[in-house]
């Protein structure tokens, strides 16, 4: 059993703009989970000679850090509904300062796998908390806005933290880029205790099953859906260096995840602009624009334009993607929200452990060839899946 409710009124916030300056702490704190989830795929090289480990093995650090997220996240909500938010926020952000320092001075493979599980469960922590938070600050017809500009956090990471975490890590060492992060978790913290509002913990009006969330109208088959297409991307993304390499672009790692990234960031804008709207043709086209950019890439070690191509599209499909099924959560889960977020970051983040695992087999067995093949054929899963349920739903 886990606890939901509604916001109290007396908190609903208030105002005709959006607090920016009390929201930017959430969208650091996204940046951050997101850059010390993802940085290990651009430094895949030296991560492997610094830990003395293959690449499939030291891509296991993505994996495992998304374990400790999916084993953190429901246990989190529930046991922490009474917490101060703030108080909640700042043990997962000085999670994120502790693990990542430790993950730096790291030598050792075992040591920075448990490291690397420990800062997931922080990741956990906040995933599960910040489109509550966020909601909390602003009034309700302000929170899709704001959903969107805490969830910037994710393709600015991806467009610009990690291709300068690759490059830092290649100039400095792959530990330097992990002190980066630790510093940034540091200021972070210093920053929500001088600035950012408190709320006290949800009054606690009933309790819900999960299994009851479960079975809502549509839950399942969007939890499913994200499971196949979270899987897919970092099939892709965890394994960016190996691709890249046998493309002929070993050395442009950084370059390729900083247009990744500006392509997402596009999405994310494009989705916030249309997503009250066009939800359900959003999510069709963005499926559509990833099985595309999964074609442009089988031609990629022959054509550079294709590559970059596939990059493109990859990228502007994937941008928005959290924002469109954050969204279609909150409508099928309504009052039951917390419960539907924290099953979403739970099946978020196995799928991208499932992901690098998947990536490492097919990169054994079959190489790096084989990841756009396996994304095409996943899309195809994800189309079958979510027209089979409208038509049954009709």
């Amino acid at each position: 059993m886990i606890e939901t409710t509604e916001r109290p009124l007396t908190e609903v916030a208030t105002g005709k703009r959006l607090p920016i300056r009390k929201l930017l702490p959430l969208t650091l704190a996204g940046f951050i989970a997101i850059m010390t989830e993802t940085m290990p795929a651009g430094l895949l090289p030296e991560i492997s000679r610094g830990l003395q480990v293959t690449a499939s093995y030291a891509g296991q650090l993505i994996s495992v850090y998304a374990l400790g997220s999916v084993l953190a996240a429901i246990p989190a909500i529930a046991l922490t509904l009474h917490w101060p938010r703030k108080r909640l926020l700042l043990l997962a952000i000085t999670g994120f300062l502790v693990f990542n320092a430790v993950t730096a001075l790291s030598t050792n493979y075992a040591i920075t796998l448990v490291a690397r599980f420990l800062a997931g469960m922080a990741a956990g922590i906040t995933w599960g908390m910040l489109i509550g938070y966020a909601k909390r600050i602003v009034p309700p017809a302000m929170e899709g806005k704001a959903m969107a500009l805490v969830g910037l956090g994710q393709p600015i990471a991806l467009a610009i933290g990690v291709p300068l975490a690759t490059w830092i890590g290649k100039q400095l060492g792959w530990n330097g880029a992990f002190w980066i992060m630790t510093v940034t978790a540091a200021l972070l913290v210093g920053w929500i205790i001088r600035s950012m509002p408190d709320f006290a913990g949800v009054q606690q009006k009933k309790k819900t099953n999960i299994y009851g969330v479960l079975m809502l109208h549509g839950v399942r088959t969007l939890l499913f859906a994200m499971f196949l297409w979270v899987l897919a991307h970092n099939i892709l993304y965890t394994y960016i260096a190996p691709f890249l390499s046998g493309a002929g672009l070993a050395g442009a790692v950084d370059m390729i995840l900083f247009f990744f990234g500006i392509s997402a960031i596009l999405g994310i804008f494009i989705v916030g602009a249309l997503v009250d709207r066009w939800l359900h043709s959003l999510v069709l086209i963005s499926l559509l624009l990833f099985a595309l950019g999964a074609v442009a890439l089988m031609a990629a070690p022959e054509q550079r334009l294709f590559l970059y191509t596939g990059v493109f599209l990859w990228g502007i499909s994937f941008g928005g993607l959290p924002t469109l099924l954050q969204k279609r959560m909150a409508d099928h889960t309504g009052i039951h929200g917390d419960v539907g977020q924290s099953m979403f970051v739970t099946v978020f983040n196995l799928a991208v452990a499932m992901g690098g695992i998947t990536g490492g087999v097919l990169l054994d067995r079959y190489g790096p060839v084989s990841f756009p093949w396996a994304v095409l054929a996943t899309c195809v899963v994800i189309l079958i899946t979510l027209q089979f349920r409208r038509r049954t739903a009709a």
